[in-house]
């Protein structure tokens, strides 16, 4: 939402996923994220946008731990990456829902990070419901920092193309 409390449209997303084969049933699990975005102006100063995400990540019985060393792309060269790591941590109730903690950071170009009180930290907590054709997360994250937003709701509703 805008300072006037009006909803605004922020761009949209294509994402790429390659993980490894079963996954889901899996102890260990990697892969990476390819995530190409349009951007409006008030969301990001560069309208085309990359994300590279690794996956790094277990599954302990009801108990997912996912590690993301992610950079994003401005397509400025290699120097201008930005480092903007997530971390995740859920519970899953059931085969459909999940809760889940998760800390999404912000802390600068690969060539010199940015000084603690320019970088971004956010805490979240985050449901998740996997059903057919949909799938969906929301939550609610705290900014941890001053540069960070204070408070953050989060929406995402996606569908596989197979």
């Amino acid at each position: 939402m805008s300072g006037n409390g009006a909803i605004t449209f922020n761009g949209f997303k294509l994402r790429a996923l390659f993980v490894e084969p079963d996954a889901a049933n899996r102890t260990f699990i990697y892969g990476v994220n390819f995530e190409f975005s349009y951007n409006t102006v008030h969301w990001n100063q560069d309208r085309y946008t990359q994300e590279i995400r690794p996956i790094i990540g277990w599954h302990l019985g009801g108990l997912d731990i996912i590690i993301n060393p992610i950079l994003d792309n401005s397509y400025k060269g290699v120097s201008e990456l930005d480092f903007a790591p997530s971390t995740r941590l859920a519970y899953h109730l059931n085969r459909a829902w999940a809760v889940a903690v998760e800390e999404y950071d912000d802390f600068g170009p690969l060539k010199g990070f940015y000084a603690h009180a320019q970088q971004q930290h956010q805490l979240f907590g985050v449901f998740d419901y996997s059903g057919k054709p949909f799938t969906v997360e929301g939550g609610v994250g705290l900014g941890l920092t001053g540069s960070t937003d204070k408070v953050v709701l989060k929406l995402i509703l996606s569908r596989d193309l197979n």
